[in-house]
């Protein structure tokens, strides 16, 4: 074996690169982030209660999905409150849910997941965070 240096240094160099993203997060608590409330302007809740959201939220998208498109079916009975909503990420979720910043991707980017809801829906349109300039008022120009 005359290469036993050679090979012994290719395997550390393996080791090192297979292990990094494990000592890379080593010691990071996964932190749930804070997501936006639901806009309870119209005294709306959620389709389902918040908890269960959280957890199922991607299987009642599939499920509507599958209804809407191979069934026909476009209305969603709610077993938290027996209320009857239409089937679509648009006109329903994203009614409440205004931003897709704050509500979707935070939590997505958190989990490292990449849905693909957005190669077909159109996503909210974002409001801009008023700027430095426009938040303060104009001041009137006092020297003559």
């Amino acid at each position: 074996m005359y290469d036993a240096s050679k090979v012994l240094i290719g395997l550390g160099v393996f080791v090192a690169l297979f292990a990094y993203p494990f000592y890379n997060n080593l010691g990071q608590a996964y932190e749930e982030p804070k997501l936006q409330k639901v806009a309870k302007d119209k005294g709306e809740v959620c389709v389902e209660d918040a908890k269960w959201m959280r957890a199922n939220h991607m299987q009642v998208l599939n499920d509507w999905r599958n209804e809407v498109v191979r069934y026909g079916n476009r209305l969603y009975t709610s077993s938290l409150n027996g209320k009857q909503y239409e089937m679509s990420l648009q006109n329903t979720c994203m009614t409440c849910h205004v931003s897709k910043a704050e509500f979707c991707d935070k939590c997505h980017n958190n989990a490292s997941v990449n849905p693909y809801c957005w190669d077909c829906h159109v996503p909210p349109k974002e409001q801009p965070a008023a700027s430095a300039e426009t938040a303060q008022p104009a001041q009137e120009n006092t020297h003559e």
